[in-house]
Protein backbone atom coordinates (compact mmCIF):
# COMPACT_ATOMS: atom_id res chain seq x y z
CA UNK A 1 0.00 0.00 0.00
CA UNK A 2 1.16 3.33 -0.84
CA UNK A 3 2.08 6.57 1.52
CA UNK A 4 -0.95 8.33 -0.19
CA UNK A 5 -3.61 5.53 0.14
CA UNK A 6 -2.59 5.24 4.25
CA UNK A 7 -2.73 8.57 4.20
CA UNK A 8 -6.32 8.56 3.04
CA UNK A 9 -6.85 5.44 5.24
CA UNK A 10 -5.93 7.73 8.11
CA UNK A 11 -7.66 10.71 7.46
CA UNK A 12 -11.19 8.84 7.14
CA UNK A 13 -11.60 7.98 11.38
CA UNK A 14 -9.34 11.34 12.16
CA UNK A 15 -12.15 13.64 10.08
CA UNK A 16 -14.80 12.02 11.67
CA UNK A 17 -13.37 12.98 15.04
CA UNK A 18 -12.50 16.31 14.45
CA UNK A 19 -15.97 17.07 12.84
CA UNK A 20 -17.27 15.34 15.82
CA UNK A 21 -15.55 17.55 18.34
CA UNK A 22 -16.60 20.55 16.59
CA UNK A 23 -20.20 19.54 16.49
CA UNK A 24 -20.20 19.32 20.69
CA UNK A 25 -18.21 22.63 20.93
CA UNK A 26 -21.15 24.54 18.74
CA UNK A 27 -23.62 22.62 21.19
CA UNK A 28 -22.02 23.52 23.88
CA UNK A 29 -21.71 27.01 22.46
CA UNK A 30 -25.54 27.65 21.65
CA UNK A 31 -26.56 25.98 24.84
CA UNK A 32 -24.15 28.42 27.16
CA UNK A 33 -25.48 31.35 24.52
CA UNK A 34 -29.28 30.83 24.87
CA UNK A 35 -28.92 29.74 29.02
CA UNK A 36 -27.34 33.45 29.41
CA UNK A 37 -30.03 35.00 27.35
CA UNK A 38 -32.66 33.27 28.96
CA UNK A 39 -31.20 33.65 32.68
CA UNK A 40 -30.95 37.60 31.97
CA UNK A 41 -34.23 38.24 29.81
CA UNK A 42 -35.71 36.72 32.76
CA UNK A 43 -33.89 38.95 35.14
CA UNK A 44 -35.07 41.75 32.94
CA UNK A 45 -38.48 41.20 32.15
CA UNK A 46 -37.87 40.67 28.59
CA UNK A 47 -37.81 36.73 28.03
CA UNK A 48 -40.77 35.97 25.39
CA UNK A 49 -42.99 34.23 28.10
CA UNK A 50 -46.01 33.64 25.17
CA UNK A 51 -43.42 31.80 22.93
CA UNK A 52 -42.52 29.53 26.05
CA UNK A 53 -45.62 29.24 26.91
CA UNK A 54 -47.28 28.09 24.00
CA UNK A 55 -44.28 25.48 23.45
CA UNK A 56 -44.95 23.80 26.64
CA UNK A 57 -48.27 23.69 26.29
CA UNK A 58 -47.50 21.42 22.84
CA UNK A 59 -45.05 19.71 24.79
CA UNK A 60 -47.51 18.71 27.43
CA UNK A 61 -50.41 18.15 24.62
CA UNK A 62 -48.01 15.24 23.04
CA UNK A 63 -46.70 14.16 26.05
CA UNK A 64 -49.28 13.45 28.50
CA UNK A 65 -51.47 10.16 27.35
CA UNK A 66 -47.97 8.80 26.63
CA UNK A 67 -46.68 9.24 29.96
CA UNK A 68 -50.27 7.94 31.40
CA UNK A 69 -49.68 4.98 29.05
CA UNK A 70 -46.07 4.27 29.95
CA UNK A 71 -46.26 4.60 33.86
CA UNK A 72 -49.46 2.52 34.16
CA UNK A 73 -47.58 -0.96 33.33
CA UNK A 74 -44.58 -0.23 34.35
CA UNK A 75 -46.15 0.28 38.40
CA UNK A 76 -47.86 -2.95 36.82
CA UNK A 77 -44.45 -4.50 36.34
CA UNK A 78 -42.94 -3.22 39.51
CA UNK A 79 -45.92 -4.60 41.54
CA UNK A 80 -45.43 -8.47 40.34
CA UNK A 81 -41.68 -8.71 40.11
CA UNK A 82 -41.23 -7.10 44.15
CA UNK A 83 -44.64 -8.92 45.27
CA UNK A 84 -42.95 -12.45 44.01
CA UNK A 85 -39.68 -11.76 46.07
CA UNK A 86 -41.41 -10.70 48.73
CA UNK A 87 -43.75 -13.05 49.68
CA UNK A 88 -40.69 -15.32 49.37
CA UNK A 89 -39.07 -13.70 51.99
CA UNK A 90 -41.92 -13.16 54.21
CA UNK A 91 -42.47 -9.05 54.10
CA UNK A 92 -45.04 -8.03 51.58
CA UNK A 93 -45.63 -5.31 54.00
CA UNK A 94 -42.22 -3.92 52.46
CA UNK A 95 -43.67 -3.70 48.81
CA UNK A 96 -44.60 -0.27 48.97
CA UNK A 97 -41.13 1.10 50.27
CA UNK A 98 -39.53 -0.88 47.56
CA UNK A 99 -41.45 0.34 44.52
CA UNK A 100 -41.88 3.72 45.76
CA UNK A 101 -38.03 4.33 46.15
CA UNK A 102 -37.44 2.35 42.82
CA UNK A 103 -40.04 4.84 41.01
CA UNK A 104 -39.01 7.88 42.10
CA UNK A 105 -35.39 7.12 41.60
CA UNK A 106 -34.66 5.71 38.37
CA UNK A 107 -38.16 4.35 37.07
CA UNK A 108 -39.48 8.05 36.85
CA UNK A 109 -36.64 9.82 35.69
CA UNK A 110 -36.04 7.53 32.81
CA UNK A 111 -39.34 7.37 31.42
CA UNK A 112 -39.32 11.46 31.75
CA UNK A 113 -36.46 10.96 29.63
CA UNK A 114 -38.03 8.58 27.29
CA UNK A 115 -40.98 10.87 26.69
CA UNK A 116 -39.29 14.30 26.14
CA UNK A 117 -36.58 12.74 24.34
CA UNK A 118 -39.31 10.71 21.98
CA UNK A 119 -42.14 13.05 21.69
CA UNK A 120 -40.73 16.65 22.62
CA UNK A 121 -37.20 16.25 21.28
CA UNK A 122 -38.52 15.37 17.45
CA UNK A 123 -40.84 17.92 17.49
CA UNK A 124 -38.39 20.80 18.29
CA UNK A 125 -35.86 19.22 15.62
CA UNK A 126 -38.73 18.74 12.91
CA UNK A 127 -39.81 22.28 13.61
CA UNK A 128 -36.54 23.96 14.03
CA UNK A 129 -35.00 22.16 10.68
CA UNK A 130 -38.11 22.69 8.80
CA UNK A 131 -37.20 26.39 9.27
CA UNK A 132 -33.75 26.32 8.87
CA UNK A 133 -34.36 24.49 4.84
CA UNK A 134 -36.68 27.28 4.57
CA UNK A 135 -33.72 29.74 5.21
CA UNK A 136 -36.31 31.32 7.93
CA UNK A 137 -33.64 31.12 10.51
CA UNK A 138 -31.39 33.00 7.95
CA UNK A 139 -34.20 35.62 7.35
CA UNK A 140 -34.61 35.94 11.14
CA UNK A 141 -30.92 36.89 11.02
CA UNK A 142 -31.02 39.56 8.31
CA UNK A 143 -33.73 41.21 10.48
CA UNK A 144 -31.34 41.51 13.00
CA UNK A 145 -33.59 38.83 15.32
CA UNK A 146 -31.54 36.35 17.45
CA UNK A 147 -32.41 32.75 17.00
CA UNK A 148 -31.31 31.68 19.71
CA UNK A 149 -33.11 34.39 22.02
CA UNK A 150 -36.67 33.98 19.56
CA UNK A 151 -36.70 30.02 19.28
CA UNK A 152 -34.38 28.27 21.78
CA UNK A 153 -34.56 29.45 24.72
CA UNK A 154 -37.99 29.45 24.81
CA UNK A 155 -37.95 25.98 23.83
CA UNK A 156 -35.10 25.59 26.92
CA UNK A 157 -37.27 26.91 29.60
CA UNK A 158 -40.49 25.42 28.00
CA UNK A 159 -38.97 21.81 28.40
CA UNK A 160 -37.36 22.50 31.60
CA UNK A 161 -40.25 22.84 33.14
CA UNK A 162 -42.65 20.48 31.18
CA UNK A 163 -40.15 17.63 32.62
CA UNK A 164 -40.77 17.87 36.35
CA UNK A 165 -44.20 17.65 36.22
CA UNK A 166 -44.28 15.04 33.59
CA UNK A 167 -41.82 13.03 36.21
CA UNK A 168 -44.75 13.88 38.65
CA UNK A 169 -47.02 12.09 36.65
CA UNK A 170 -45.45 9.55 36.29
CA UNK A 171 -44.69 8.81 39.61
CA UNK A 172 -48.71 8.90 40.71
CA UNK A 173 -49.57 7.06 37.95
CA UNK A 174 -47.34 3.93 38.84
CA UNK A 175 -47.75 4.09 42.30
CA UNK A 176 -51.36 3.73 42.08
CA UNK A 177 -51.28 0.85 39.38
CA UNK A 178 -48.40 -0.87 41.62
CA UNK A 179 -51.04 -0.23 44.54
CA UNK A 180 -53.70 -1.69 43.24
CA UNK A 181 -51.57 -4.38 42.10
CA UNK A 182 -50.62 -5.08 45.59
CA UNK A 183 -53.56 -4.83 47.53
CA UNK A 184 -55.99 -6.78 44.93
CA UNK A 185 -53.89 -9.16 43.63
CA UNK A 186 -51.04 -9.71 45.95
CA UNK A 187 -53.15 -9.64 49.20
CA UNK A 188 -51.27 -6.86 50.76
CA UNK A 189 -52.63 -4.35 52.77
CA UNK A 190 -53.30 -1.09 52.17
CA UNK A 191 -52.20 0.35 55.39
CA UNK A 192 -49.12 -1.48 55.66
CA UNK A 193 -48.28 -0.39 51.70
CA UNK A 194 -48.48 3.28 52.39
CA UNK A 195 -47.47 3.04 55.53
CA UNK A 196 -43.59 1.51 54.72
CA UNK A 197 -43.83 3.84 51.28
CA UNK A 198 -43.87 6.92 53.66
CA UNK A 199 -41.56 5.58 55.95
CA UNK A 200 -38.53 5.15 53.11
CA UNK A 201 -39.29 7.27 50.25
CA UNK A 202 -38.53 11.02 51.54
CA UNK A 203 -38.68 14.98 50.06
CA UNK A 204 -35.15 13.92 49.24
CA UNK A 205 -36.57 11.15 46.82
CA UNK A 206 -38.69 13.50 45.20
CA UNK A 207 -36.28 16.55 44.47
CA UNK A 208 -33.56 14.14 43.23
CA UNK A 209 -36.35 13.01 40.66
CA UNK A 210 -37.45 16.28 39.75
CA UNK A 211 -33.57 17.18 39.35
CA UNK A 212 -33.01 14.95 36.94
CA UNK A 213 -36.02 15.39 34.96
CA UNK A 214 -35.30 19.23 34.68
CA UNK A 215 -31.36 18.20 33.55
CA UNK A 216 -32.74 15.91 31.43
CA UNK A 217 -35.60 18.19 29.76
CA UNK A 218 -32.96 20.81 29.48
CA UNK A 219 -30.15 18.28 27.83
CA UNK A 220 -33.28 16.80 25.27
CA UNK A 221 -34.33 20.47 24.33
CA UNK A 222 -30.56 21.45 23.95
CA UNK A 223 -29.77 18.65 21.04
CA UNK A 224 -33.09 19.03 19.48
CA UNK A 225 -32.71 22.70 19.27
CA UNK A 226 -29.21 22.23 17.91
CA UNK A 227 -29.92 19.55 15.61
CA UNK A 228 -32.84 21.22 14.17
CA UNK A 229 -30.60 24.38 13.48
CA UNK A 230 -27.69 23.01 11.74
CA UNK A 231 -30.40 20.42 9.23
CA UNK A 232 -28.88 20.99 6.02
CA UNK A 233 -30.31 18.71 2.79
CA UNK A 234 -33.79 19.28 2.61
CA UNK A 235 -36.70 17.06 3.92
CA UNK A 236 -34.13 14.14 4.52
CA UNK A 237 -32.03 16.55 6.14
CA UNK A 238 -34.97 17.51 8.40
CA UNK A 239 -35.44 13.49 9.18
CA UNK A 240 -31.99 13.11 9.63
CA UNK A 241 -31.77 15.95 12.51
CA UNK A 242 -35.11 14.24 13.99
CA UNK A 243 -33.29 10.76 14.19
CA UNK A 244 -30.26 12.42 15.85
CA UNK A 245 -31.76 14.69 17.71
CA UNK A 246 -34.12 11.39 19.43
CA UNK A 247 -30.98 9.19 19.77
CA UNK A 248 -28.43 11.28 20.70
CA UNK A 249 -30.97 12.95 23.66
CA UNK A 250 -31.93 9.52 24.76
CA UNK A 251 -28.83 8.50 25.55
CA UNK A 252 -27.04 11.48 26.84
CA UNK A 253 -30.00 11.14 29.36
CA UNK A 254 -28.92 7.35 29.84
CA UNK A 255 -25.17 8.30 30.38
CA UNK A 256 -26.06 11.13 32.57
CA UNK A 257 -28.55 9.00 34.91
CA UNK A 258 -25.72 7.06 35.71
CA UNK A 259 -23.70 9.77 36.70
CA UNK A 260 -26.12 11.31 38.90
CA UNK A 261 -26.99 8.04 40.39
CA UNK A 262 -23.63 7.22 41.36
CA UNK A 263 -23.47 11.00 42.69
CA UNK A 264 -26.56 10.24 44.86
CA UNK A 265 -25.46 7.19 45.94
CA UNK A 266 -22.57 8.63 47.55
CA UNK A 267 -23.80 11.45 48.67
CA UNK A 268 -27.74 11.35 50.01
CA UNK A 269 -27.35 7.46 51.51
CA UNK A 270 -30.56 5.61 51.41
CA UNK A 271 -32.78 6.00 54.82
CA UNK A 272 -33.16 3.01 56.92
CA UNK A 273 -35.67 2.98 59.41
Amino acid sequence: MSTASIGVARSGPVTYVLGSVRTFGRLIRMTTRSSAIAVAEIVTGRFPLRESLVQGWFFVSVSLWPAILISIPMGVVIAVQIGSVASNVGANSMAGAVGGMGVMQQIAPLATALLVGGAGGSAIASDLGARTIRDEIDALRTMGIDPHQRLVAPRLVAMSVVAPALSVLVILMSILSSFAVAALGQGVAPGSYWLSFGSFASITDLLICLGKAVVFGFVVAAIACHRGLEAKGGPKGVADSVNAAVVLGILACVVINLALTQLTMMFVPIRFL
